[in-house]
């Protein structure tokens, strides 16, 4: 495994020449990939740390591609999932999709039919990641402001001026002030806008209630 690389295809298919050729032509333009032979084979050597998409056939031994995605809907996992099939019709296709498949390519499908699913599979992988990590980080430190500092917060992200809040909280003008520039500091925000904006993503995640 390449560790160095900050993506990964991972390609399961139970014909190996097929699996050959796509692992070679994803190679060719940049790709790291690794392939399986079997659902229970990827689940057991997939490393879940990177940004990463799913090439998944249709028609596997034990465990098929539609099973395999029910599977991971209900775990929760977000893999974009490109499926691949020979023997696909319009209602397989559909139920691929439905259950969250990214793409359904018929066999033989264009080279670039299959890179350009790939590209917009790992870069919305990659933009979950990457907003996930920024909730991450926000959550953190809403976690570290006082019970009164989150009560100004969400006072403030309303829309309502030192006044307002003063007279909501039975606090003084000043004392308002003083818990608002706390809160400022603490999120790291640069503006109300910015702090609105974090506000949407906690109340989002179910976190800061508005």
């Amino acid at each position: 495994m390449i560790r160095g690389a900050s993506s990964a295809v991972f390609v399961v298919d139970d014909d190996a020449t097929l699996r050959e050729a796509i692992r070679t032509l994803l190679v060719s333009v940049g790709h790291y990939v690794e392939t399986f032979s079997s659902v229970e084979e990827f689940t057991l050597q997939r490393d879940k740390a990177r940004a990463s998409c799913l090439v998944l056939d249709v028609r596997l031994p034990g465990i098929s591609g539609l099973e395999f995605q029910k599977l991971l809907y209900a775990a929760g996992d977000p893999i974009p999932t490109i499926f691949i099939s020979g023997h696909g019709d319009i209602p397989m296709a559909v139920q691929a999709i439905k259950g969250g498949g990214l793409e359904f390519l018929m066999k033989p499908f264009r080279d670039q039919e299959l890179l350009d699913a790939v590209q917009t599979a790992l870069r919305r992988d990659q933009e979950r990641r990457e907003s996930e990590q920024l909730l991450s980080e926000v959550l953190e430190r809403y976690t570290s402001l006082t019970v009164r500092e989150r009560e100004i917060m969400a006072l403030v992200v309303r829309g309502q001026i030192n006044k307002q809040i003063a007279a909501a909280t039975n606090l003084s003008e000043v004392t308002v002030k003083i818990h608002r520039g706390q809160v400022m500091r603490k999120m790291n925000a640069a503006s109300l806008p910015d702090l609105v904006r974090m506000a949407d993503k906690l109340e989002k995640a179910s976190v800061c209630p508005r």
